[in-house]
C-alpha cells in the first residue's frame, strides 16, 4: 500500500476535486471490472469503449480515486485530473511499481516480421548462460519458469509495469520483449528503460491504423529514440540493426545510441557465410566481433538465419559467451507456430506457419522452393477488418511462389469472408487457384490433393488456436484440423 500523493509526485502538474492527502491506494488499473478495494482507477478514452463512462463501476467496486481528462460529475471519491490519461498511465504504472525495468536488462524486439522467434532464441541463449529470464510476446509472457497468458504482444503500461515488478520480485535479471508499432504509438512502453533494442525489418503491415509507410516507420523507430542520449559505461545502451532492410539507414539514425549491425548481403558486424540451406536445418559461418564459429541448426530457411543473427549480436553485446550462442542456436528448436511441421504419418509435408503479411509469405515460400521435390500447396487468407491493401498482395505472392493456392478465411471478424477474398483476387491474373471459404475444408481439400513429396503451407494463424467469427471466437487450431485431416486422408 502506497500514499496517493506520493505516487501522484511523479506528475508535474494536475489538479483534483477533493483532498487526497490522506488516500492510500493499493494497485492501479484501467479496466473497471478488475477495480479492487483501495485501487487507484485510470479512465482511458479507447477505440470502442471509454472509461470515463465507467466510473461508477470503478467506484462501487471500491476504487480510492479516479483519474480523468474529462469533467465528472457523478461521483463521491476524488478525481485526479490531467490532460492525457493515456500518457501518465505510464508515468503512474512506473512510479507505483517502482520504476521495475531500471533493475533489469531490458531488451526490446521490434519489427513486422521475427519478433516472437528473436524473443524466443533470445530466452533459449540467456538460460543456457543460467541466467533467470522474463519474456513478454505474442504467444505468451514467461516469469523465470512460469507461464502467463497474455492479450497483447506488448501489454497495456500498468499491466506491463506490474510484470516486470513481478520480474524482479522473482530474481530476473534479464527480460526480452516485443514492442509492437501500436504500443509504441501509444506509449505503452514509455518509461522502460531498454538496454538494448533490436530492429528485423519493415514490410507491409498495419496501414489500416497506422496509414502510411512512413507513420509505421515513425511508430516503430520511437524504440530506439527511446534509447536516450546519455552514455554511461555502467549501463551500457545499443541499437541492433539488420542492415539488408531497406529501412536500416532510417532506423541507424534514429538513435544516438552506439549501433551494431547483422546481415547477409551487406557488410555488417555480424554476418552469415558459406550459408547452406537444407530441408532438416541450416547451416552456416556466425562472424561476430568476437571471431567466427560453425552454427548448425535444426530451424529453416534464410529468414531463421536472420533471426539467429539479431539473437546472437544482443546475446554478445549483453556478455555471453560465443561458445554458448552457438550452443543455444544447435540446440533450439524453434516457435509453436513458426515454421512447425504437422507430423502424422503423411508422406508429404505440412508446415504450419503464422505468416500474415506479404513479406513473411514471400520469405516463406521462397524457403519451400529451395527444397521440397514435389508441388507446393499454400492455404491463405487475409484478416476481416484489417489493412486492405496487402490482400491483393498475399494472393499474388501466393499464386507466384506456390503451385497451387486455397483462398479462405483468416478471423474475418466484422466483415464478409466472401468480400476479403474479393479484394485478394482483384487483379489477379493467375489461375492457380480456388475459393474456399470455410477453412477447414480449405485445409482438407489441400491435405487430398498433395501426394509423395509435395508441401502444404497453412499460412497465416500460426499459434493462433481460434476464428473470430463477427464477435464471436471459435475453437480452432490448424494444426488440430490438419493432423485430423490427415488421419482421414491416411
Amino acid at each position: 500500500m502506497k500514499r496517493l500523493v506520493d505516487v501522484l509526485a511523479i506528475l508535474p502538474t494536475y489538479q483534483v476535486n477533493q483532498a487526497i492527502s490522506d488516500i492510500s491506494m493499493n494497485g492501479l488499473t484501467i479496466d473497471s471490472r478488475q477495480v479492487k478495494s483501495g485501487d487507484l482507477f485510470i479512465c482511458i478514452e479507447g477505440y470502442t469503449v471509454d472509461g470515463h463512462d465507467f466510473v461508477k463501476q470503478a467506484e462501487a467496486n471500491g476504487a480510492c480515486a479516479i483519474v480523468a481528462q474529462k469533467a465528472l460529475n457523478e461521483t463521491n471519491i476524488p478525481v485526479i485530473y490531467v490532460r492525457d490519461t493515456v500518457r501518465i498511465l505510464a508515468l503512474l504504472a512506473n512510479s507505483y511499481y517502482d520504476m521495475p525495468t531500471n533493475d533489469l536488462q531490458l531488451i526490446g524486439v521490434t519489427g513486422t516480421n521475427g519478433k516472437t522467434s528473436v524473443t524466443n532464441l533470445l530466452d533459449d541463449i540467456f538460460k543456457l548462460d543460467k541466467r533467470v529470464t522474463g519474456s513478454i510476446g505474442t504467444i505468451q509472457m514467461k516469469i523465470a519458469d512460469t507461464i502467463h497468458e497474455v492479450s497483447n504482444t506488448t501489454p497495456e503500461a500498468s499491466f506491463l509495469q506490474k510484470s516486470f515488478r513481478n520480474m524482479v520480485d522473482q530474481g530476473v535479471k534479464t527480460a526480452i520483449m516485443e514492442v509492437s508499432s501500436h504500443a509504441l504509438e501509444i506509449g505503452r512502453v514509455n518509461g522502460c528503460d531498454f538496454n538494448i533494442a533490436i530492429f528485423t525489418n519493415l514490410s507491409q503491415d498495419h496501414l489500416d491504423y497506422h496509414g502510411d509507410m512512413p507513420s509505421y516507420f515513425q511508430a516503430k523507430s520511437r524504440l530506439f529514440r527511446q534509447l536516450g542520449n546519455r552514455y554511461d559505461p555502467d549501463n551500457p545502451k545499443y541499437a541492433v540493426i539488420n542492415l539488408d532492410d531497406a529501412y536500416s539507414e532510417n532506423f541507424i539514425h534514429a538513435t544516438t545510441q552506439p549501433v551494431v549491425t547483422y546481415g547477409i548481403e551487406q557488410k555488417a558486424d555480424v554476418s552469415a557465410s558459406q550459408i547452406k540451406l537444407e530441408a532438416n536445418g541450416t547451416t552456416f559461418i556466425l562472424e561476430t566481433f568476437y571471431g567466427n564459429i560453425t552454427i548448425k541448426s535444426k530451424l529453416i530457411g534464410k529468414f531463421s538465419i536472420y533471426n539467429m543473427l539479431a539473437a546472437a549480436t544482443a546475446s554478445l553485446l549483453a556478455g555471453v559467451p560465443l561458445e554458448t550462442v552457438k550452443e543455444a542456436l544447435e540446440n533450439t528448436t524453434g516457435v509453436r507456430g513458426r515454421f512447425e511441421p504437422v507430423l502424422a504419418g503423411q508422406p508429404f509435408g505440412v508446415i504450419v506457419d503464422y505468416a500474415h503479411t506479404p513479406d513473411s509469405l514471400e520469405n516463406v515460400l521462397q524457403t519451400m522452393q529451395g527444397f521440397v521435390k514435389g508441388k507446393i500447396y499454400v492455404v491463405v487468407g487475409c484478416g476481416g477488418d484489417r489493412d486492405r491493401t496487402k490482400r491483393p498482395l498475399m494472393a499474388q505472392i501466393a499464386s507466384k511462389y506456390a503451385d497451387y493456392a486455397f483462398y479462405t478465411s483468416d478471423n474475418p471478424r466484422s466483415e464478409d469472408p466472401d468480400s476479403i477474398i474479393a479484394d485478394m483476387v482483384t487483379g489477379l491474373e493467375a489461375t492457380n487457384y480456388e475459393v474456399i471459404i470455410d477453412r477447414e475444408k480449405a485445409i482438407k481439400k489441400s491435405i487430398t490433393s498433395a501426394s509423395e513429396n509435395d508441401m502444404i503451407l497453412i499460412a497465416g494463424k500460426g499459434h493462433e488456436t481460434y476464428q473470430i467469427i463477427g464477435t464471436e471466437i471459435v475453437d480452432f487450431d490448424d494444426r488440430a484440423v490438419a493432423t485430423e485431416a490427415i488421419k482421414q486422408y491416411l
